[in-house]
C-alpha cells in the first residue's frame, strides 16, 4: 500500500483511464469492500457506508488506509495487505478502524485476494461490527446446537451471467477449481442446484439493483451426492463510479446444519413452552381432582388430542402400590379428561370419577405394572382393544380416528401413581420419542403435585377425624344458660388447625366456658389442642378462678416446644349473676345486653399460654337474663387485607342487629364474616343468660 500522498483524486484510478468497477458484496449484513493493488477502494457495498460511515462517493478512489486506519497502524495495515496481494493467503480478524465521525470502531474483517478473467488482483474485505458478530453468536447459542461458522463463497458473474471471479470457499462448495468456472454460466457450473432460479434472482438484480439476500437452495454436490444441503446465497448489483452495470456479485454459505438445527430448536423451544407453562398451571392447589385435570389441561392440544389422568385406586385409599411387575390387573380411578375438540375418543374414555377393573394385557396396565412408558407410533386395528376399556369404546376410537398412542406412569418418591394417557386423533403426526421424553416431564411434575395432594388429602382426613373426636359433642344446656357453638375449618388450604371450645359443669350449678387457638395447623396443632382441652377440663373441675386455670395451664404449655395458645376462660354462677373471665393472648368477648348497643369487653389482654410466667387478670361481669357472651377465635374476623380493629367494628355492627335465635346468629356471623379462601379454622361459642324455669 502506497502513501497517502501520492494517491490520486478520489474514485480516479493511479494512470488514468475509465473508472475500475465498484464492488457491491453483502452477506448477511456483512459490509464488502474491494481494493485495487494500490490500495484504493474499488467498490463499497451500502453496508459499508453504515459501518464505517463514509458513503460511496467519499470513499470510492480513496487510498483505503488513510481513508479508514489510524496512523498509528498504517504500517501494519501496509504489511497485512502486501501479503493478501502478494496471494500469501487470506486475513482474517478485529481490527480497529477510524469511523468517519473520528472515532473508532472494532470491525471483524475477512480479507482475500480476488482474481478477475483479466488476472487483476483485488482485495475484499468483508467487514461487520464485532458487536453485530457477538450478538450472532448468542442468538445461535440459543439452538440446541451451535452451528459452525460456514465458508462464505464469493464469486463474480458478468451482465450475461457467466463467472468472471470465484474465492476458494466457492471452489469446494461447487466442486470446480475456480479456473475452471470462469466463462461458464451457473446452469453449467453447478447443475445440480435449481440453475433456473439463480439465474433468475441474477437478473432480478441486474434488472433493479435491489439485492436479493439470504434465499435458500438446496441440492446434492458431487463430492456429497448421498446428502442434500442447503445453501443461502445473496446477490448484489456491481456498478463502475459512472454508474455503469458491471455485473453481479454472489455470495454462497454452507447452511445445512443451521437449517437442521432451526428445525430442531424450534421444536425443543415449543417442549420447554410447554413444560414451562406445566410449572405454573401445575399444582396450584392441593386439591387431587384439579391437580389431575392441570395435568390434562396442559396435554392438550400441545401434546395429544385427548388426554386423560388415571390413578391406582389403591393410592387414594391410602395402600402402597403393588411392586412393579409384568403381569396382574390394576383398578383405576379416573380423575380427569381433556380434550382439543369435541370427539369420540372423549366417550370412549372412563368418565371423571369412574373406578375400572383393566387387565394386565392393556397397555395402560401394563405401563403401570412395569413403571415405563408405552408407545404405539402407529396404531392398528388390533391395538385398539388394548387401548380401549370396551370393544364398543375401541369403535368409537377407531371412528374418531385414533392413529397414535402414548401411556406414560405417574411416579413420585419411587412409587408408581397411575398414568397420563394420551392420543392423537387429528395431529396427524405420530407420538415420537421427544414426545415421550416431553410427556414424560409434564407426568413427573404433576405426580409430584398428585403425590402430595393424595397425602394431604389423608393427613387433612386424619386430622379432621382427631379434632372432631376431640371437640365436644353437644352439650346439654347448663343450668341458667342456653348455649349455641358452630366450629368450621379452614375453607381455602383446608389446613386442620388447632380451635377449640369447651362448655363444662362445674360444682354449685357453674358453667366453665373456654375457646382457645393453639397455633399452627396440622395434626400437631389438634394434638396439642386435645391435650389442652382435656388440661382445662381437669383444671376447671377443681373450681379455680379463671386466672389460676391459665396460670396452670401456661405452665404446661411452656413444657411444650413451639406451642403458643390463645384462650379465653369464662366461668358463670347463676346464683350470682356474675361471670369470671380471663385472658390469655385472646380477642376480647362481646356482651349482648338487650335495649343496648353490642360491647367488646374492655379485658386485661395478658400473653398467650406458653410465654411463661406472665400473671392473668380475673374480670368480674354481672349477666342478667337475656345477657350474652359471644366468645370466637380470631378465624372468625382475621382477614389479609383489613385491619382487625375494623374486622371487630363490623362483627359488633352485625350484632346489633334485631336478636335472633342463638343458631341463626351463629349462622349469620359465619356467612357474613367467612368467605371462600379463609386460612384459618373458626370456634365459635355463645352463651345466653336464661330466667329460672325456662
Amino acid at each position: 500500500m502506497r502513501a497517502a500522498e501520492s494517491s490520486p483524486a478520489p474514485g480516479r484510478p493511479a494512470t488514468g483511464g475509465p473508472p475500475r468497477p465498484e464492488g457491491l458484496l453483502d452477506v448477511l449484513n456483512v459490509a464488502a469492500v474491494v481494493l485495487d493493488e494500490d490500495g484504493r477502494v474499488m467498490l463499497w457495498s451500502p453496508q459499508a457506508e453504515e459501518l464505517f460511515g463514509y458513503t460511496a462517493d467519499e470513499a470510492l478512489g480513496r487510498f483505503a488506509g488513510r481513508l479508514m486506519v489510524h496512523e498509528r497502524d498504517l504500517d501494519q495495515v501496509i504489511d497485512l495487505f502486501a501479503r493478501v496481494m502478494a496471494g500469501e493467503g487470506s486475513w482474517a480478524g478485529v481490527f480497529p478502524v477510524r469511523h468517519k465521525d473520528g472515532g473508532t470502531r472494532l470491525v471483524e474483517f475477512r480479507n482475500m485476494r480476488l482474481e478477475d478473467s483479466r488476472k487483476g488482483v483485488y482485495a475484499l474485505g468483508l467487514a461487520t461490527d464485532q458487536a453485530t458478530v457477538r450478538q450472532a453468536e448468542r442468538d445461535l447459542a440459543l439452538s440446541t446446537r451451535l452451528i459452525s461458522q460456514s465458508p462464505i463463497g464469493l464469486a463474480v458473474v458478468d451482465t450475461d451471467l457467466r463467472y468472471v471471479t470465484v474465492n476458494p470457499a466457492l471452489e469446494l462448495i461447487n466442486c470446480l477449481p475456480a479456473a475452471e468456472h470462469v466463462g461458464l454460466s451457473v446452469r453449467e457450473a453447478v447443475p445440480f442446484l435449481d440453475a433456473e432460479a439463480i439465474e433468475s434472482a441474477m437478473r432480478e438484480v441486474l434488472t433493479t439493483g435491489t439485492p436479493i439476500i439470504d434465499r435458500e437452495f438446496a441440492g446434492r454436490t458431487p463430492a456429497d451426492p448421498e446428502r442434500e444441503h442447503v445453501w443461502s446465497v445473496s446477490f448484489y448489483r456491481l456498478e463502475a463510479p459512472d454508474r455503469k452495470v458491471l455485473g453481479v456479485a454472489t455470495s454462497v454459505v454452507d447452511v445445512t446444519e443451521r437449517h437442521h438445527a432451526t428445525a430442531e430448536a424450534a421444536r425443543a423451544r415449543q417442549r420447554l413452552a410447554v413444560v414451562a407453562d406445566a410449572s405454573i398451571r401445575i399444582g396450584t392447589t392441593l386439591d387431587l381432582d384439579q391437580t389431575a385435570r392441570e395435568l390434562a389441561d396442559v396435554s392438550v392440544p400441545e401434546l395429544a388430542d385427548v388426554a386423560a389422568v388415571d390413578v391406582l385406586d389403591s393410592i387414594l385409599r391410602g395402600r402402597a402400590a403393588a411392586a412393579a411387575v409384568d403381569e396382574g390387573s390394576a383398578v383405576f380411578r379416573a380423575l380427569a379428561l381433556a380434550s382439543a375438540y369435541p370427539t369420540d375418543a372423549t366417550r370412549a374414555a372412563d368418565p371423571p370419577g369412574e373406578v375400572a377393573r383393566y387387565d394386565a394385557d392393556r397397555l395402560v396396565t401394563r405401563c403401570v405394572n412395569t413403571g415405563r412408558p408405552v408407545r404405539v407410533p402407529h396404531v392398528a386395528a388390533e391395538d385398539l382393544i388394548r387401548i380401549a376399556r370396551s370393544p364398543e369404546a375401541a369403535a368409537q376410537l377407531a371412528d374418531a380416528g385414533l392413529h397414535s398412542y402414548l401411556a406414560v406412569p405417574l411416579i413420585a418418591r419411587g412409587e408408581v401413581l397411575g398414568a397420563l394417557d394420551l392420543k392423537r386423533t387429528r395431529n396427524p403426526e405420530p407420538f415420537t420419542a421427544d414426545d415421550e421424553t416431553l410427556a414424560g416431564e409434564l407426568a413427573a411434575r404433576a405426580a409430584v403435585c398428585i403425590d402430595n395432594a393424595r397425602w394431604y388429602q389423608q393427613a387433612r382426613d386424619t386430622g379432621l377425624t382427631l379434632q372432631r373426636s376431640l371437640l365436644p359433642q353437644r352439650p346439654p344446656n347448663p343450668p341458667g344458660l342456653e348455649i349455641a357453638y358452630r366450629y368450621q375449618p379452614a375453607q381455602a388450604a383446608d389446613e386442620v388447625g388447632g380451635d377449640w371450645f369447651d362448655v363444662i359443669p362445674l360444682i354449685g350449678d357453674k358453667t366453665a366456658l373456654v375457646v382457645g387457638d393453639v397455633m399452627g395447623s396440622g395434626i400437631s396443632a389438634a394434638a396439642t389442642m386435645g391435650q389442652l382441652r382435656t388440661a382445662t377440663r381437669t383444671l376447671a373441675e377443681l373450681d379455680l378462678d379463671p386466672a389460676q386455670v391459665l396460670h396452670h395451664l401456661d405452665r404446661l404449655t411452656d413444657r411444650m416446644e413451639q406451642t403458643i395458645t390463645t384462650c379465653i376462660h369464662a366461668v358463670y354462677d347463676p346464683h350470682g349473676a356474675t361471670c369470671l373471665i380471663s385472658s390469655a393472648g385472646h380477642l376480647p368477648p362481646v356482651l349482648l345486653r338487650p335495649g343496648r348497643p353490642p360491647e367488646l369487653l374492655d379485658l386485661p389482654t395478658g400473653a398467650p399460654l406458653g410465654v411463661g410466667d406472665v400473671p392473668f387478670d380475673t374480670t368480674t361481669v354481672a349477666l342478667n337474663p337475656g345477657d350474652a357472651l359471644v366468645l370466637y377465635t380470631d378465624g372468625l374476623v382475621e382477614t389479609r387485607d383489613r385491619a382487625i380493629d375494623e374486622r371487630l367494628e363490623t362483627l359488633v355492627a352485625l350484632l346489633a342487629r334485631p336478636l335472633r335465635s342463638l343458631e341463626e346468629t351463629c349462622d349469620m356471623l359465619l356467612r357474613s364474616l367467612r368467605h371462600p379462601g379463609n386460612h384459618d379454622d373458626v370456634a365459635l361459642l355463645i352463651a345466653r343468660v336464661v330466667a329460672p324455669g325456662q
